[in-house]
């Protein structure tokens, strides 16, 4: 939904961005792959150690580095190669964010609230097999209630305000964004099956 929303007006932000980037040497791969191990290495560090404002803080940081890299590619020509890296490199954010978010509840004793970062976890991976897979059959499988945009403002706004002290945000966010999640699944299938029957 942000993405049909937002991306113009995010993209005259970075494509000045990376445009001097490009310009100075780095590559998109490069960006991406920092970006990648910066959002990994906050979320598994600093958020099962209970450290959520500054976990959520850092992984919101190297996450925007996404939009900085997808700025260098259309700068420079986006390859086939750089689009599976990123794909790929946004499933391991992913999947570190809420395996950090799921660790930390179930340290803490907050087993539902785990259960939420489990759904979660499963429902990010399997929203962007879904599309990859439609896609790879000449179907398609876009759009969706929880894309990675809303996906990640959720579940970062809920559990870095949690770590600024108000309590149980963090709970609410990811049961929220575990019906979110399932839905989005629900959606895509559906989407899949129409596009399935157009091209009959």
């Amino acid at each position: 939904m942000l993405n049909i929303f937002a991306r113009a007006s995010v993209s005259r932000v970075t494509d000045p961005i990376g445009a001097w980037l490009l310009a100075r040497g780095l590559t998109p791969n490069a960006v991406t792959v920092v970006g990648t191990a910066g959002a990994v290495a906050s979320a598994l560090w600093f958020i099962p150690r209970g450290q959520l404002f500054l976990g959520c803080a850092l992984v919101t940081f190297f996450v925007l580095l996404d939009l900085i890299d997808g700025a260098m590619a259309r700068a420079q020509g986006p390859t086939k190669f750089g689009a599976v890296l990123d794909a790929t490199c946004d499933r391991i954010a992913d999947g570190a964010l809420f395996a950090a978010l799921t660790w930390y509840a179930f340290d803490t004793g907050a087993r539902w609230t785990a259960v939420a970062g489990f759904i979660c976890l499963v429902a990010s991976q399997v929203i962007s097999y879904v599309k990859a897979r439609a896609e790879a059959s000449g179907l398609s499988a876009d759009g969706g209630l929880a894309e990675r945009a809303e996906r990640f403002i959720v579940a970062l706004v809920g559990a870095g305000v949690q770590g600024l002290g108000v309590p149980h945000l963090m709970d609410i966010a990811l049961w929220l964004l575990a019906v979110m999640t399932v839905a989005t699944v629900i959606q895509r299938i559906l989407a899949v099956a129409k596009s399935a029957r157009e091209a009959a």
